[in-house]
């Protein structure tokens, strides 16, 4: 009897939590693993892209605000997602417990088609079929999101950015809540820093993004904490600003699910709880900002694994 991938992944990864016996466990260590491996590389594209999100619209000038200064902003960060990133290698992931036919099996963004499996027992030799699901279809992933900033002493800016839990996709649901800082390092060289004609800064931020979502009937949660590392460099021209950055991002995700069903008589009700493997990469971008008295208008495009459009609009007072 075909079972979809959740009911039957999160039963195997349950049997960790049945009953006392250590050998009971240990029978499965292999399938545990196995298990853990496809949820993960089902669910990975949406982790690495919700880091790469998180990680942009932090800024859209090196200059700081002035003391008493500040800005708000509704930030639009979509991030495209790479077709690698749609499908994942079944042999790599599942081994010899979860099998089939095809090679490669949709990820969360790939096709909605599903993927006949196989699943082998490491104990017992006995298989059963199930379905892979198919993925949500999608080329891009949206992250809204409401920014503002302030400026401190020692043109030190600090930044908060908020979106209360809301739906940015077919049966996805977000909040988030970061915080950034951004520094001047002209001011730091004296009798140079003055006479360059630009800004420079260094940039960090921090982002907590929950997401909860609903596959094949199962509901599943995912935390992402996403940091950025950014050198900050702009140039302004009467009302338009050129900006650029180079910098690192970092992000991790931990994922959970509850489950309830019978499987071959043995009925489960376990909590999944596993944390991805971390993702770092290095990213650059560049962009403009238009100023219309307090009015400002932003747009850039970042170059990473995950190429991220940002767009935004908010008010601004130095």
């Amino acid at each position: 009897m075909k079972k979809y991938v959740f009911t039957l992944l999160a039963g195997i990864i349950g049997f960790s939590s049945y009953g006392q016996a250590p050998n009971f466990i240990s029978y499965f260590s292999n399938d545990l693993e196995k298990g853990e491996k496809m949820i993960e590389a089902y669910f990975t594209p949406m982790a690495e892209s919700f880091g790469a999100g998180l990680n942009n619209g932090w800024y859209n000038t090196a200059k700081p605000h002035s003391l008493g200064g500040f800005d708000l902003t509704f930030t639009l960060n979509t991030v495209i997602i790479p077709n690698s990133a749609e499908t994942f290698n079944i042999e790599e992931a599942g081994g010899d417990v979860f099998t089939s036919t095809e090679s490669e099996a949709s990820t969360i963004f790939g096709s909605s088609d599903k993927t006949a499996m196989t699943y082998t027992n490491s104990s017992t030799n006995t298989s059963a079929n199930f379905d892979m699901p198919g993925g949500l279809k999608t080329p891009a992933m949206p992250l809204p999101m409401i920014q503002a900033g302030i400026g401190l002493i020692k043109n030190t800016a600090i930044d908060v950015r908020f979106m209360p839990m809301m739906n940015v996709g077919k049966s996805i649901n977000v909040n988030l809540f970061g915080i950034g800082v951004k520094h001047d390092l002209l001011q730091w060289i004296p009798g140079i820093g003055d006479a360059i004609p630009m800004s420079l800064s260094i940039q960090g931020g921090y982002t907590s993004l929950n997401t909860e979502l609903e596959i094949s009937g199962q509901k599943v949660a995912l935390s992402t904490k996403a940091t950025t590392f950014n050198l900050v460099a702009s140039k302004k021209l009467l009302m338009v600003t050129g900006y650029a950055g180079i910098g690192y991002n970092s992000s991790t995700t931990s994922f959970s699910a509850d489950t309830e069903f019978e499987l071959n008589g043995i009925k489960f009700d376990n909590k999944i709880e596993m944390d991805f493997e971390s993702k770092n990469n290095l990213r650059a971008n560049v962009g403009l900002r238009f100023n219309i008295t307090v009015v400002t208008i932003q747009a850039d495009y970042t170059f990473s694994e995950y190429p991220t459009a940002t767009v935004g609009l908010g008010v601004s007072l130095r």
